[in-house]
């Protein structure tokens, strides 16, 4: 059953939300944050832990809790078939990969986490080993009955065939199943095949356990940065079999894993609360800064040698409205606004600097260039606009170049958006900074130009263009209900318009869209991908044609793009990778699978009473390093 939050009141005054917003907006003569004492208890659901009226005596020291909301709903918790960002930020908190990165390093470096060391590498990058720490636990639960279960290598090894296992559907396997692991995928077709069930026991010549603590991957093609992947607690972090088999299809519900935090409370689509695992190992704050980065220095200066997690909770809320989740920051009802509303940045953040008011409260500011891209695509299995014959390409050009997305950059995102060349953003291998292509580009007068050229006309005098066959030329855009996707909408409804092509708007949750992009049902749909690496073959992956219904929502599949694809993965980085990722970028920008509008500027606030937050562009799971100082807090007059 669905459980919709009830928001409550954003002002302790008595005053209605748009009252209460026209103060934020007004700028630093409002004093906003005058109204900072915080959300009632009555705001606290039942099951949660109580909310001190007064502070705590010393004998019970205040509970060290973070909280804030995410934008959109998460699907579940089950690393292999989940790939939505909030889905996989939850995960990366509670599963753990044998690797990790350095948590204030830039640029960014790996590190061991459940593993002993870096991975050993053969000479051709086709043999990996794996060797783990022993002493590294499961938190508790039902399915280890009773008895203490300690992560070994055969963990990982059951968590890698989960991906090709056809019953999990995972979203993420084509990022494996391109350094053909040998004998994983023969597997998996034998259970495509109905010729019996995914055979967890087989043995795979691939992916072998050496002892107790030591896994090797055996691949049929060199893959120099396969390791990256083994950095993502959402995707390979460590799962056992008992809990597996113990909850069956339930599993998106019960997430056990080795991190620190384990799920303590799931309300689907409202609110989600990770908790300390009692259980985690011990390990310590301890991170290494550039020299030239004060604010990083001062982090681990502070927190150096604590141990961690530094939380005991994490509170997750569901707003998915820009205003009321601003508000619920200003008003201290949240700790952290990760991702300020570009649509509200304006009085927050006056000439890209944080607004005097909110300075002189001591509110802090981490603006960084997102390694993302923010795009819409067209489903290429679809009889309207997909395909790729020269009137097909035409049609999705045309739509590419008639979208205005200057304005999305500078009037819908104000300014916090750098435009795109390509499907590779800055901060990954593959980016090249003096690339210009058609993809930032509008030109009205050329689209309908290749609209007429190609026989899109309006043969019956109705005003809207017909396909060259003289069928109905139809558009479905589909979107969601929040304030960005409105004003989205609007601007992809003027260049329909301005086409002469006849356009609906399909509107649904995120998740309800999320589901049937996967399964190639819809037509037009806009999103954003987010690195998970330092690779940008993390982006290429979106236009292979083997990861159709998983990364490649487009379900985009050019045989010259896929043996691209395949020769790039086995290249070392260096000049020649960079020229065959070039030619992958321009045969997407010539047949248009993606209008790719940006790159966003991420501009995240905290209250002076978070300590140690630093945006990673890779690393999902921070929360371990972040604290909450409660005595701050009760100086600040919020009560938790």
């Amino acid at each position: 059953m669905l459980v919709f939050p009830l928001l409550p009141p954003l002002i302790r005054r008595p005053a209605g939300r748009a009252s209460a917003l026209a103060r934020v907006v007004c700028g630093a003569a409002c004093l906003v944050l005058s109204a900072l004492p915080g959300a009632s208890a009555a705001t606290a659901p039942s099951t949660a832990a109580p909310v001190a009226a007064s502070a705590p005596s010393a004998a019970a020291p205040a509970p060290r809790v973070l909280r804030y909301a995410f934008p959109t709903a998460e699907t579940g918790f089950d690393p292999a078939q989940i790939s939505d960002l909030y889905s996989r930020t939850i995960a990366a908190h509670i599963f753990e990969a044998p690797l990790t990165y350095d948590y204030l390093a830039r640029p960014a470096r790996l590190r061991p986490q459940t593993a002993a060391a870096l991975p050993e590498a053969s000479a051709d990058f086709r043999t990996w080993t794996f060797r783990l720490r022993p002493g590294i636990y499961f938190a508790d639960d039902p399915a280890f009955g009773g008895r203490r279960r300690e992560l070994v290598a055969e963990d990982y090894v059951y968590s890698i065939k989960r991906l090709y296992d056809p019953r999990w559907k995972s979203p993420t396997l084509g990022l494996l199943e391109g350094s053909r692991i040998l004998g994983l995928s023969e597997l998996r077709q034998q259970a495509i095949q109905g010729q019996r069930p995914f055979d967890y026991d087989a043995p795979v010549e691939g992916l072998r356990v050496l002892d107790r603590y030591t896994f090797q991957l055996r691949l049929a093609e060199p893959a120099p940065r396969i390791h990256y992947y083994f950095a993502d607690g959402a995707m390979l972090g460590a799962v056992a079999r008992e809990v597996v088999e113990h909850y069956g299809d339930e599993i998106m519900a019960h997430p056990v894993g080795t991190g620190p935090f384990l799920l303590a409370q799931w309300r689907r689509s409202s609110r989600i609360v990770l908790a300390r695992n009692p259980g985690f190992r011990e390990e310590r704050f301890d991170a290494e800064p550039p020299a030239d980065d004060p604010v990083s220095q001062a982090i681990a200066q502070r927190l150096r040698g604590r141990r961690l997690p530094l939380l005991d909770r994490v509170e997750v809320s569901i707003v998915e409205e820009s205003q009321p989740r601003l508000l619920g920051f200003l008003n201290a009802e949240h700790d952290l606004l990760d991702r300020l509303p570009p649509e509200l940045s304006p009085p927050i953040l006056p000439h890209g600097q944080l607004a005097p008011h909110l300075q002189k409260k001591g509110v802090q500011l981490e603006r960084v260039a997102g390694v993302d891209i923010t795009y819409a695509y067209f489903g290429m299995e679809n009889p309207v606009v997909g395909g790729y014959g020269p009137a097909q390409v035409a049609l999705r050009r045309a739509i590419a170049l008639a979208y205005d997305a200057q304005a999305e950059r500078q009037q819908m995102r104000k300014g916090q958006m750098l435009p795109a060349q390509s499907i590779v953003p800055p901060g990954v291998s593959g980016f090249q900074a003096g690339l210009r292509t058609e993809m930032s580009q509008q030109d009205l007068p050329r689209a309908l130009a290749l609209l007429d050229l190609y026989g899109f006309a309006d043969r019956d005098g109705d005003g809207w263009r017909e396909r060259p066959d003289g069928g109905p030329l139809h558009i479905e855009f589909s979107s969601q209900t929040d304030q960005i996707s409105r004003q989205q909408q609007e601007l992809w409804k003027k260049a329909f318009d301005a086409l002469g092509l006849q356009a609906t708007f399909r509107i649904a949750k995120w998740p309800e869209q999320l589901k049937a992009s996967r399964a190639g049902k819809l037509m037009m749909w806009s999103v954003s991908w987010s690195a998970a690496t330092p690779d940008g073959a993390y982006f290429l992956d979106l236009m292979y044609g083997p990861n159709k219904g998983q990364a490649n929502h487009a379900r985009f599949d050019l045989p010259e793009y896929n043996r691209l694809y395949r020769q790039q993965s086995s290249l070392p980085d260096g000049p020649q990778r960079e020229a065959v990722i070039l030619q992958m970028k321009k045969l997407g920008v010539a047949y248009m699978p993606y209008k790719v509008v940006g790159h966003r500027m991420i501009n995240d606030l905290m209250h002076p009473w978070v300590i140690g937050y630093r945006r990673h562009p890779f690393l999902r799971e921070n929360w371990r390093y972040v604290d909450v100082d409660p005595e701050a807090q009760a100086r600040a007059g919020v009560a938790r």
